[in-house]
């Protein structure tokens, strides 16, 4: 029978505040919404989820086990907006059955763009969860599970990891299983887990769907799906947002009486049990080599970037961004780095999306934007004040005047453009 290895990712951005081309204060973030968006999650989901998980694992003796990737941002708000969450985490911590994954501190797409910046960003996140609970994380899962060759290489020469996790694609595993572990394309010694992302997503996403042809989603019934991966796999990987458990899936839809039973369900069986990712990586060995050389990620049906980089208002803006980065860190202003930093996760940039935004989708969650239009103008508009901050000059006066003109062309360029993130060439 197979092991159960859950994952969650935990995560808020530093959202920005209104900023027009007039603006020339240097607070772009806007606390108040921070702080409640921070706030309410945290009694809908972080708070009830901790102490549901922790009570579970104390429960069952130690049997339940659980993975988390929290970003650094949300650990920074946590730590002001919200410290009761951050002694559940602690508790978690503990145990002894929760496992904490490094990824970019800033939740950034800067694997794309600098590999420099990337590895500051990994080490940086590493450094926050050694400090916080006294582990040193030997899984990676980069921003939004973005993976290829090329990141895996990456990752196996930083010396820091025994595996890496990604989305267990079809049209990279063919007919493969996801249920087995891997070893990257090129890589000696690193291994690579899978997302199973048809049983993630029936909690993730179709649980509270009453259209579905399996609504209600129970327990034992789930528990069954699981078992039946039994002859074709060792482990089922299942990895979604935290924010499915009272926020996505809210608390009337039964979603946390539903994890309240689950860990039993699964473990009537006595072949069934729990693992963190490392103990997987631990007992399983890998059974083949997985060749991912576009990248890849665990967004929409495409499972590619085009949620971050499918227009043209979204490449302008993340190839203007990190072409300030030399100029950024010239200044060794520790506070235009850590602006420039939190400008770079990628909800900014997915708020930019126009891809289903007439239909109202999951790209609207916790949206602060009227479009994605608005958004790009607000973000460029942030952008060439920090840029005029580091120059020491007025220059930024003279980028965000031809900001308007920039806007235009970019709309102007949608329907021209391919909307093919392999045709966005990264930043040297």
């Amino acid at each position: 029978m197979p092991s159960v290895c859950f994952y969650f990712q935990v995560h808020q951005p530093s959202r920005l505040r209104h900023y027009t081309v007039f603006d020339e204060n240097e607070h772009y973030f806007d606390d108040y919404k921070n702080g409640s968006i921070c706030r309410k999650v945290a009694n809908k989901c972080y708070l009830p989820a901790n102490r549901l998980l922790l009570d579970t694992i104390r429960r069952l003796d130690g049997r339940f086990k659980v993975a988390y990737s929290i970003t650094g941002t949300l650990l920074e708000q946590l730590d002001r907006y919200s410290p009761e969450v951050m002694s559940t985490f602690d508790a978690l911590a503990e145990t002894g059955c929760v496992e904490f994954l490094a990824e970019t501190y800033y939740h950034s797409l800067s694997s794309l763009y600098s590999r420099e910046e990337f590895i500051e960003q990994v080490h940086k996140h590493i450094e926050a969860i050694n400090y916080l609970f006294g582990q040193t994380p030997r899984i990676f899962r980069n921003t939004e599970l973005i993976y290829n060759n090329d990141l895996a290489a990456l990752i196996e020469s930083m010396d820091c990891f025994d595996a890496i996790i990604t989305e267990g694609a079809d049209h990279i595993l063919g007919y493969r299983s996801p249920n087995f572990v891997y070893k990257p394309n090129g890589c000696e010694k690193l291994k690579l887990l899978l997302k199973n992302y048809a049983l993630s997503d029936d909690i993730a996403f179709r649980f509270s769907n009453r259209d579905w042809t399996q609504w209600p989603l129970t327990a034992d019934k789930f528990a069954r799906w699981v078992g039946n991966v039994n002859g074709n796999g060792n482990v089922v990987n299942l990895f979604m947002d935290y924010e499915t458990f009272g926020e996505h899936q809210w608390e009337d839809t039964g979603i946390f009486d539903f994890m309240r039973h689950l860990p039993q369900e699964i473990l009537r069986h006595p072949d069934n049990d729990f693992k963190t990712p490392s103990e997987v990586v631990q007992c399983y060995n890998s059974i083949g080599t997985v060749d991912v050389p576009h990248v890849i990620s665990w967004a929409d049906t495409e499972r590619d970037l085009s949620a971050w980089l499918g227009n043209a208002m979204q490449s302008n803006a993340i190839h203007e961004l990190y072409r300030l980065e030399k100029e950024i860190k010239k200044t060794n202003d520790e506070k235009i780095i850590a602006d420039w930093r939190k400008l770079q996760a990628s909800d900014h940039f997915y708020y930019m999306c126009t891809k289903y935004f007439a239909d109202g989708d999951v790209h609207k969650y916790f949206n602060p934007y009227d479009s994605p239009y608005d958004s790009y103008i607000n973000f460029m508009n942030v952008l060439g004040n920090l840029h005029s901050r580091c120059s020491g000059q007025a220059i930024g006066g003279a980028l965000r005047s031809t900001l308007q003109p920039n806007a235009a062309e970019c709309l102007s360029r949608e329907e021209s453009s391919s909307n093919d993130p392999r045709d966005l060439q990264p930043v040297e």
